[in-house]
């Protein structure tokens, strides 16, 4: 609705105080947009899509190609200025649009999932151009289904569920809404049922989750829960498999949402 794609059934938006309804056209000059499918021009080089970018929205040619020059520059790709966009790698092709959707100096740069389906080593590099971005005053309003990426990237979270946004707030505070100061999680090589009602009776435990042979424990302490835990399997004849514990995570915070079952 914010990039103008898509009506909204009720209530008002803004983009930098514009109706994107009433003035879809002007509220596009202040925003720049990356989905997460490639919409490159193939049949332009490389930094023949940033030129052209850069014209469509008003720049005079020396001004658009100067800011091609100095954003290929920043995002490494100068090498490849002219080449054409299938010759690009993933990564490559995910920076160039980036890149592109920053040529008209927008005040806000929306980011489908800009990092799905990359390697790990691009994605950090991605990671590391955002945060430079950020840091030089860009507004970013990113969507991805990556906890660690949100984590590791936004001020503020929202999460949203079948068209609901569930909660809001920094990092910390979401992840202060599991009420437990680590997450402990086992699982064994029989049921463990016959466990949940002793391990919940734990003075420091806050709530047990079972999902098939694994059961995810929310404490309040962190002190000796996990060994505390696996001793008093033992006393029940239950064999540990595998065993961790950890602070409470975004992916976590998801799952309480919205629940474990598989989506359609």
């Amino acid at each position: 609705m914010l990039t103008t794609r898509v009506i909204p059934t009720d209530g008002q938006a803004f983009i930098a105080g514009i109706d994107v309804v009433r003035d879809p056209a002007r509220a596009k000059r202040y925003i720049g947009v990356v989905p997460q499918t490639n919409t490159l021009d193939r049949s332009l080089t490389v930094l023949e899509n940033l030129e052209f970018h850069g014209r469509y929205f008003g720049m005079r040619k020396v001004e658009a190609a100067a800011r091609a020059a100095d954003l290929l520059a920043q995002f490494r790709l100068s090498d490849r200025a002219a080449a054409m966009p299938s010759e690009l790698s993933g990564g490559m092709a995910q920076r160039l649009m980036i890149a592109r959707a920053l040529v008209h100096r927008p005040e806000i740069i929306f980011l489908d999932e800009p990092t799905s389906g990359i390697d790990p080593q691009t994605r950090l590099a991605l990671w590391e151009i955002l945060r430079d971005l950020h840091a030089a005053g860009q507004t970013i309003l990113l969507t991805t289904h990556y906890m660690e990426e949100a984590d590791a990237l936004c001020e503020r979270i929202a999460i949203i569920d079948n068209g609901a946004v569930l909660a809001e707030g920094t990092p910390a505070e979401l992840k202060t809404r599991l009420g437990a100061a680590t997450v402990v999680s086992i699982t064994f090589a029989e049921d463990p049922a016959q466990l949940l009602d002793h391990v919940g009776a734990l003075e420091s435990v806050a709530r047990v989750e079972q999902k098939d042979r694994t059961i995810r424990i929310h404490a309040n302490s962190v002190d000796g829960q996990l060994a505390e835990v696996i001793a008093l399997a033992a006393r029940h004849d239950l064999h540990v498999t595998d065993a961790s514990s950890q602070p409470p995570t975004l992916e976590a915070v998801f799952l309480s949402l919205t629940g474990r079952d598989l989506r359609e």
